[in-house]
């Protein structure tokens, strides 16, 4: 029997929904009616999410089959007809989640009705003891669980909860919830201390358990949480091509020194070892992810937050392993990141995560979704070669290597990972203490709250950001009682960072978290100045792949050189740049930087003495735009990393 929430109602998140809601921790996170996105670089795409990519995926889920499937195993036919992958049943599951925060967000009509619509489907694939799945269990199909490394039951079910969570938190009516807890308790009955003691060889089913013990105060979903934790790591699952490592099989997470494995598996995996640390209070579980992410983003992670560097296993590689153009950097490895990152923030207060959380945002989630919403990017590279062909809009495309947006794949993870994230966003930008509110992510946004004795606090933040670095809080709500309102100061910013007081003090603020406590008035504004002038970046000599060339940033966003604006047929091979030389802002968020196109080769051998002159080249000014724009005005070649030369030196 699914469990009684009637009980439990109290520990319903009456906030507007929240995506994680830790019981204990360093920082309390907003929800979808305490925090809203009004405008901006983020508002934008909020609306587009809504207005378009919701639509759009769906009617593909539709297309290709994958809700058919839910309807083939009631009527007994799933195991001839069934289409997709093993785990295309948790790309519908995301899609509702993403449909539930929405509806909590704007009302949206079209997303209440076709979750209602989707549920009374999923509903009736359900078996009497909580079973759920399309691909295994039926006449003509594998066995239940005869295939934990690669059948996806779990990871499905994972999917499943947390969509049935983000209807609980938001107040949604739906059949779903009580199929997510008939299938979580199908879970802990089948896989608990005396069942089957193995796991999902894709983590998700971790996190999902210990949200749905947060919203229902049962215990045993936490507990089958930290059995599935503690279990991972012994050489349970097959050994396969890529090693046990793939699934994070190879090494307890208390010992491994890094993320290693497929990167999403990975992440996915110490989200959910972090919120059963923070359930449980274990310190030591919580420190050893705190350890590989640390570890990670020293030397496993690229200059725009993304994340994999293998593509034939979508894995992190060795350390400094990160070759430009064989980036898998995969969205959905973006979002796991975002949400981890967030968890260890709420755990800790650390504004590191945020400022990683930020730049995995601008450069890797903004960057995968079409400007109409309706195509994507599987994986993001920081090189592209070759100009590749428009993709057909009338067919699913494969994965991987994608030369432009596609709009959609035969494993369409992404777009619904998109979904949900950017239907939610607003829940990661805000937090609150019993001494104030703490602004983490800057974006055009209304916040209204309570602390923890119940005082009102609240503050409207209007910005420009990324494109103007000025970010004004006022305050909208208040009491006589001072409080504290923080900013996270990111660390691009160096010592460039000015913060403007109320009473028109200015002072610099070092990267970090700068603070103003005081007895706010009503109409009292606070204002961060961020520099937003352009730099260049060198990468650490270890990472082999980039030695000799350098980067651009403004703000949080990472720039690129794209073939679109150099001379009919110049490839951006041809780029050269002198990071010595400034960079000057271009408008629309570009840059010309000075640098050079060299001339082609005579075609004949790659190589030549080293002689201390150049090659020909030819001056010319280098305009690099945000990476989270390229492809954007058609297919086109592209690179983050550009070769770098001496001022007066073959320019």
């Amino acid at each position: 029997m699914p469990a009684d929430l009637t009980a439990d109602a109290g520990t319903r998140d009456d906030s507007g929904g929240r995506p994680v809601v830790p019981s204990t921790g360093r920082l309390r996170p907003l929800g979808l009616r305490e925090v809203r996105i009004t405008g901006g670089f983020w508002g934008r795409r909020q609306t587009v999410n809504a207005s378009a990519t919701l639509e759009h995926n769906l009617g593909w889920e539709r297309r290709v089959g994958w809700i058919d499937n839910f309807a083939a195993t009631v009527e007994g036919r799933v195991g001839s007809d069934r289409r997709g992958r093993e785990f295309s049943d948790s790309d519908v599951y995301k899609l509702i989640e993403g449909m539930a925060w929405e509806v909590a967000r704007t009302g949206d009509t079209f997303a209440a009705e076709s979750i209602a619509e989707l549920s009374k489907v999923i509903e009736r694939a359900q078996e009497s003891d909580g079973y759920l799945s399309t691909a295994f269990g039926h006449p003509g199909q594998g066995a239940r669980y005869s295939d934990l490394e690669w059948g996806h039951e779990l990871y499905c079910y994972g999917h499943l909860i947390q969509a049935g969570v983000a209807l609980l938190r938001t107040g949604i009516d739906s059949p779903l919830t009580d199929v997510a807890l008939r299938a979580a308790d199908h879970v802990c009955a089948t896989f608990g201390p005396d069942g089957n003691q193995g796991f999902c060889g894709h983590p998700v089913i971790e996190m999902a358990l210990v949200e749905l013990y947060r919203v229902t105060g049962e215990r045993r979903y936490l507990d089958q949480a930290r059995l599935f934790v503690d279990r991972r790591g012994h050489g349970t699952l097959a050994d396969i091509e890529f090693g046990r490592a793939y699934f994070q099989d190879d090494v307890p997470i208390r010992e491994a020194d890094a993320f290693h494995g497929h990167a999403v598996r990975a992440l996915y995996l110490a989200a959910g070892a972090v919120d059963v640390a923070v359930e449980t209070g274990d310190d030591e579980l919580l420190a050893a992810v705190v350890r590989q992410w640390e570890a990670t983003v020293a030397r496993r992670t690229y200059i725009t937050g993304g994340m994999g560097s293998r593509h034939m296993d979508e894995a992190f590689g060795e350390d400094f392993f990160l070759p430009p153009d064989r980036a898998y950097s995969e969205t959905c490895a973006a979002v796991a990141s975002v949400m981890l990152a967030w968890r260890l923030l709420l755990a800790t207060g650390d504004p590191r995560y945020a400022d990683l959380a930020e730049r995995t945002l601008f450069n890797v989630i903004a960057t995968s979704p079409a400007d109409d919403g309706r195509s994507f990017f599987y994986v993001n590279t920081l090189h592209r070669r070759q100009v590749g062909p428009l993709p057909a809009t009338d067919r699913h495309h494969p994965r991987a290597e994608s030369a432009v947006r596609a709009p959609w794949f035969d494993v369409s993870c992404c777009p619904n990972n998109l979904a949900r994230t950017f239907a939610s966003l607003a829940a990661y930008l805000v937090t609150a203490d019993d001494d104030g509110l703490q602004v983490h992510q800057y974006a055009d946004a209304d916040v209204s709250t309570r602390l923890g004795d119940g005082r009102p606090a609240g503050v409207a933040m209007r910005t420009g950001y990324p494109a103007d670095g000025a970010v004004v809080l006022r305050v909208t709500e208040t009491s006589e009682v001072p409080w504290t309102l923080s900013v996270r100061v990111p660390a691009w910013a160096g010592d460039g960072a000015v913060l403007v007081e109320p009473d028109g003090t200015r002072r610099r603020v070092g990267p970090g978290v700068a603070t103003v406590t005081a007895a706010f008035a009503v109409g009292d504004e606070l204002r961060l100045e961020l520099p937003l002038e352009p730099r260049w970046v060198r990468a650490d000599p270890r990472i082999d792949a980039l030695r000799g060339t350098v980067a651009a940033e403004r703000g949080p966003l990472v720039l690129c050189a794209e073939s679109t604006d150099l001379p009919a047929g110049r490839d951006v091979a041809a780029v050269r740049v002198d990071p010595a030389a400034p960079l000057a802002p271009d408008g629309d968020g570009s840059v010309l930087a000075v640098g050079a196109l060299a001339d082609d080769g005579d075609g004949t051998w790659p190589y030549a003495p080293d002689s201390g002159a150049g090659g020909g080249t030819t001056p010319a000014p280098i305009r690099l735009v945000p990476y989270h724009s390229w492809a954007s005005r058609g297919p086109s070649t592209m690179r983050v990393w550009l070769p770098a030369v001496e001022s007066g030196r073959d320019l």
